[in-house]
């Protein structure tokens, strides 16, 4: 992938290494130890601390050791998803993606500019001998997408700017001022077992062919999640009076991406052929009617199963788990009424897992508001609680709040004004950011996100507009250079 003619060539260079070295959640240590190494290289500071997050730091440009330091932050991992029947390897591959109509696009797989072109400009500007900017530092977290634990784990003397811009937006001409928080429900339960009755043949019902996306971001598009859709297949069938058992169920990837794909394998008892035929005609049609315009590459399959399983879930088993499945909340719960067309709270069913002894299943909460992560998050617990199914909620992270008096705000409205004519939007956004764990780290340290365009970030397609690269740039490079001095009495 040659990216050297793109402009800024800096910001390129530095995303082509990004791509050219695996970075899934959790596995950030080569990219990690690479970028530290070439810091080091520059005479840069460079430290990873206890949880493993990397922060790069270079003095004040002369003139400019009177301003307050800034703290440049974006995080290292991206969301790994691939169209079925890739090959690729998230673990040992390299993003491959090409140039189309002023857009970098990865096809088969996600891109990665979703957080990597934040990274890249991060990067560019600490390693720029032309820019001018105070104190700087990059904080350069790991494990956003799976978890936030390198934010969690970040201590409160980790960095030292009293002025922080988050580059993890994905829309530009926009400066975001807060977001929602969240929290996973992961559903881990026994299940029991039944052998499969005689006269039995299996089949595999296949979902897939979705267009997927960011489940914060795109919750409120009424895409399909595959795992729902497959749901409200089998309760069809049930409801035709097909007569079959459920051996697994399995969909989705990341529980903060919409299920793209999923599948069940199922026996089916003799003569049953008929009804099932007709049943998921019926399903086909219903659901790609309604999807008509938002999902029409949607597609409902019967394949042959060689062999039949040895256990299946038994019928109260099924029953019970499929019911569950079926009513868990999915989707848009509450739009804001604080903040005018923006969801307020939701759920995603992003991963299911479920063969004749177990279920694994996570739902990640999102909210505006705190509270409304829990009680979301608690009526999903008491629903498999009724079901006889165990749950717990993992991993909640705060919502941030917007500070309407930010002076970061200002300075960045009137850069914009005076660099690109006109007013940015200010906005609060239904995806997770890590500010709002910042915020509680640092509560007087003033941020602000935005960042280049973006589409499709957590699902294959994803792509990055290169003239808003450009745009992030020098708007970036002019914030910095008009950063103000300290106060007087905080000189």
């Amino acid at each position: 992938m040659d990216l050297s003619g793109l402009e800024p060539a800096a910001v390129w260079r530095h995303f082509s290494t990004l791509c050219r070295i695996p970075r899934p959640s959790r596995h950030e240590r080569a990219i990690r130890d690479e970028l530290a190494a070439w810091a080091q290289v520059r005479g840069l500071g460079a430290k990873v601390d206890e949880t493993g997050n990397l922060i790069l730091s270079k003095p004040a440009t002369p003139g400019y050791e009177n301003r307050p330091g800034v703290v440049l932050q974006g995080h290292l991992d991206m969301v790994c998803q691939k169209n079925a029947g890739s090959s690729h390897d998230f673990m040992h591959d390299s993003i491959r993606a090409e140039l189309r109509d002023g857009w970098l696009v990865a096809d088969d797989t996600t891109l990665g500019a979703d957080n990597g072109i934040g990274v890249a400009l991060a990067l560019a500007a600490l390693e720029s001998d032309d820019v001018a900017h105070p104190a700087l530092e990059v904080l350069l977290t790991l494990d956003e997408e799976s978890g936030m634990s390198g934010a969690h784990g970040l201590k409160p003397d980790a960095v030292c700017g009293r002025l922080l811009i988050n580059i993890d937006t994905e829309d530009w001409g926009e400066f975001y001022l807060g977001c929602a928080g969240g929290a996973d429900v992961v559903v881990d339960a026994a299940l029991e077992a039944a052998p499969v009755p005689a006269g039995h043949q299996a089949l595999r019902i296949v979902v897939d062919g979705l267009r997927g996306g960011h489940s914060g971001v795109d919750i409120h598009l009424q895409r399909g999640n595959a795992i729902k859709l497959l749901l409200r297949v089998l309760q069809m069938l049930a409801a035709a009076g097909v007569d079959y058992r459920v051996a697994t169920l399995e969909g989705g990837t990341a529980r903060n991406a919409l299920a793209r794909e999923a599948q069940a394998l199922i026996v089916l008892a003799d003569g049953g052929a008929e009804a099932l035929q007709a049943a998921l005609a019926r399903a086909r049609d219903e659901i790609a009617e309604e999807l008509g315009g938002v999902d029409d590459g949607f597609r409902l399959r019967l394949l042959p199963e060689p062999g039949v399983p040895s256990r299946v879930l038994s019928d109260e088993a099924g029953r019970r788990v499929l019911a569950a499945l079926h009513v868990v909340a999915h989707g848009v719960r509450r739009m804001s009424q604080r903040v005018p067309g923006v969801v307020e709270t939701s759920s995603n069913l992003g991963v299911l897992r479920v063969d004749a002894e177990h279920i694994h299943a996570t739902l990640m909460v999102r909210s505006l508001l705190d509270a409304g992560t829990r009680e979301l998050a608690s009526e999903i617990v008491s629903l498999f609680s009724l079901a006889g199914m165990s749950a717990a909620v993992r991993e909640p992270y705060p919502g941030w709040a917007p500070n309407p008096d930010s002076g970061l705000l200002t300075l960045f409205q009137t850069v914009y004004r005076r660099e690109f004519g006109g007013d940015a939007a200010v906005k609060v956004i239904h995806a997770g950011l890590e500010c709002g764990i910042l915020t509680a780290i640092w509560p007087d340290m003033d941020m602000i996100s935005f960042g280049p365009n973006i589409r499709g970030a957590h699902a294959p397609g994803e792509r990055v507009e290169v003239a808003s690269v450009a745009q992030a740039w020098r708007l970036l490079v002019a914030v910095l250079a008009s950063i103000p001095p300290h106060p007087p009495s905080q000189a």
